[in-house]
Protein backbone atom coordinates (compact mmCIF):
# COMPACT_ATOMS: atom_id res chain seq x y z
CA UNK A 1 0.00 0.00 0.00
CA UNK A 2 1.07 3.65 -0.85
CA UNK A 3 0.30 5.64 2.22
CA UNK A 4 0.63 9.72 2.38
CA UNK A 5 -0.13 11.63 5.07
CA UNK A 6 -1.16 15.35 4.79
CA UNK A 7 -0.42 17.58 8.23
CA UNK A 8 -1.70 20.57 9.26
CA UNK A 9 -0.44 24.12 8.86
CA UNK A 10 2.28 22.26 6.51
CA UNK A 11 2.81 22.28 3.00
CA UNK A 12 4.55 19.39 2.63
CA UNK A 13 3.10 15.38 2.73
CA UNK A 14 4.47 12.36 4.36
CA UNK A 15 4.63 9.59 1.74
CA UNK A 16 5.45 5.99 2.86
CA UNK A 17 4.82 2.30 0.95
CA UNK A 18 4.05 -0.67 3.60
CA UNK A 19 2.97 -3.94 3.77
CA UNK A 20 -0.20 -3.29 5.85
CA UNK A 21 -3.58 -3.89 4.47
CA UNK A 22 -5.73 -0.83 4.25
CA UNK A 23 -7.49 -1.89 6.87
CA UNK A 24 -5.28 -2.30 9.36
CA UNK A 25 -4.13 1.38 8.62
CA UNK A 26 -8.01 2.35 8.96
CA UNK A 27 -8.18 0.65 12.40
CA UNK A 28 -4.55 2.16 13.54
CA UNK A 29 -5.98 5.50 12.50
CA UNK A 30 -9.50 5.07 14.22
CA UNK A 31 -7.31 3.84 17.75
CA UNK A 32 -5.43 6.84 17.80
CA UNK A 33 -8.35 8.98 17.07
CA UNK A 34 -10.24 7.33 19.85
CA UNK A 35 -7.63 7.23 22.21
CA UNK A 36 -6.16 10.54 20.93
CA UNK A 37 -2.19 9.11 20.80
CA UNK A 38 0.03 9.14 18.05
CA UNK A 39 -0.53 7.30 14.72
CA UNK A 40 2.51 4.89 14.54
CA UNK A 41 3.22 3.39 10.87
CA UNK A 42 5.73 1.24 9.68
CA UNK A 43 6.94 0.87 5.81
CA UNK A 44 8.75 -1.87 3.73
CA UNK A 45 12.34 -0.90 5.00
CA UNK A 46 11.11 -1.39 8.40
CA UNK A 47 11.46 2.78 9.32
CA UNK A 48 8.41 4.18 11.70
CA UNK A 49 6.72 6.99 11.14
CA UNK A 50 5.00 8.43 14.32
CA UNK A 51 2.57 11.46 13.53
CA UNK A 52 0.76 13.33 16.31
CA UNK A 53 -3.05 12.33 15.95
CA UNK A 54 -4.24 16.22 16.40
CA UNK A 55 -1.82 17.67 13.16
CA UNK A 56 -3.55 15.22 10.94
CA UNK A 57 -5.32 16.52 7.67
CA UNK A 58 -6.14 13.60 5.64
CA UNK A 59 -4.30 9.92 4.54
CA UNK A 60 -4.62 8.90 1.20
CA UNK A 61 -3.77 4.97 0.67
CA UNK A 62 -4.11 3.52 -2.92
CA UNK A 63 -2.99 0.12 -3.89
CA UNK A 64 0.60 -0.42 -4.86
CA UNK A 65 0.50 -1.43 -8.98
CA UNK A 66 2.67 -3.47 -10.36
CA UNK A 67 4.98 -2.19 -13.17
CA UNK A 68 5.38 -2.90 -16.73
CA UNK A 69 8.47 -3.29 -18.72
CA UNK A 70 8.40 -3.43 -22.59
CA UNK A 71 6.32 -1.71 -24.84
CA UNK A 72 3.41 -4.49 -24.53
CA UNK A 73 0.15 -3.85 -22.92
Amino acid sequence: MQVTIGILHSNRELSLETNESSSTIYTRVEEAQKTNTPLHLTDTQGKELIVPINTLAYIEIKENKERRVGFGL
